[in-house]
């Protein structure tokens, strides 16, 4: 999935955004709000950390043009105002939650997965395909009782995948979600690591869960197909 963190404390916003990245999350950052508006316009975020003392554009007016433009993403509110007042504004403009300053990382990290499920709509921590099960609180994949070994980033495009297991998902959609904007669209990478991710399920599985449909993306199945085509 991929965040962004709107924080302009720098040691700060480094420190969750390396966080979020060890946990496998693509993470962008920003220190203001009117480059937080910019970039919320350009790309499809999943989820924004949104710090409310910003400045160039308050955090506050940042929500609210999220709000009237991108009413579906999910904003977590992180800002040292922690009153009750400041927290039902906040809420009430439009956050899907608040966390005060200081706080535990473990709890921002608990908040953000429960607002990625309730985006898919997924009431669980445990996605499932046949055979196979992602543990998304403790980022594992397992397929017959056995976890498997896969990096961050072939954890990242299953979770995807799976959370989006009855349609067809486009190299460009995948770049979006689970690469940052550091990403480059023609290195080839998502081919990479798509190949490597198969070569693993399908040693365990023995078969091919990952599908491509020729100039539209990729997709899972349950068992082979013979007309998929590896990438």
């Amino acid at each position: 999935m991929r965040i962004l963190i709107v924080e302009d404390e720098l040691d700060l916003q480094e420190a969750i955004a390396d966080g979020l990245r060890i946990d496998g999350y693509a993470v962008d950052t920003c220190d203001n709000g009117k480059d937080a508006y910019e970039l919320l316009y350009e790309v499809n975020y999943d989820l924004v950390v949104l710090d409310l003392n910003l400045p160039k554009m308050d955090g506050l007016e940042v929500l609210e043009k999220i709000r009237d433009e991108k009413p579906e993403l999910k904003v977590l509110i992180l800002s040292a105002r922690s009153s009750v007042h400041d927290k039902v504004k906040g809420l009430d403009i439009g956050a899907n939650d608040y966390l005060a300053k200081p706080f535990d990382f473990a709890e921002l990290e608990a908040r953000i997965r429960n607002l990625l499920r309730r985006k898919f709509m997924q009431e669980s921590s445990m996605l499932s395909l046949g055979e196979i099960k992602v543990d998304l609180s403790k980022r594992i994949a397992i397929i017959n009782e056995s976890e498997i070994a896969l990096t961050k980033k072939e954890f990242a495009l299953f979770e995807y995948l799976l959370l989006q297991k009855d349609r067809v998902v486009s190299q460009e959609e995948l770049i979006e979600h689970v690469w940052d904007q550091h990403a480059d669209s023609f290195s080839g990478a998502i081919r990479v690591h798509i190949a490597t991710l198969r070569k693993k399920l399908k040693a365990v599985l023995n078969y091919d869960p990952i599908g491509t449909k020729i100039g539209e993306g990729y997709f899972l199945s349950e068992k082979s197909d013979n007309e998929n085509e590896n990438a």
